[in-house]
């Protein structure tokens, strides 16, 4: 018989913030995922610094769903930018190529969730921003 489920309330001001390898003025928060009791998704929080940049990069089986919370930022999409701000929401299927610059004077916040999967692979296609 399975476990009965459990609810999770974290606030964010709990979870540090960690810089991510291979990105320039970037930091991701893990604020919900299987360390924190929740099984089949990790929600991240991530802040790119004006200036800031996540390499071009594909996961072949991982799909996102993002949502910006603070700031612009100009995103790469298999080939193509578009900016993005306050509000909007981005889905990446797998498979597509995808990059994160902050071209503005103000602090991007965004929030990522993916899958929970034991196979999450990332193939950086540029040399690392730092």
């Amino acid at each position: 018989m399975s476990h009965t489920p459990v609810a999770v309330v974290r606030s964010q001001d709990t979870i540090e913030a960690i810089t991510v390898p291979r990105c320039r003025g970037t930091a991701m928060k893990v604020l919900l995922g299987p360390e924190s009791g929740v099984p089949n998704f990790i929600t991240r929080q991530f802040s790119i610094e004006p200036g800031g940049r996540i390499p071009r990069h594909r996961h072949d089986s991982i799909e996102h769903e993002q949502v910006v919370l603070e700031g612009s930022m100009v995103i790469g999409l298999g080939g193509h930018e578009t900016e993005v701000g306050p509000g909007d929401s981005v889905f990446i299927p797998a498979g597509i190529d995808h990059w994160y610059e902050n071209r503005g004077a103000d602090t991007v916040r965004f929030v990522c969730v993916v899958p929970h999967t034991e196979d999450y692979q990332t193939e950086w296609l540029e040399e690392a921003a730092e």
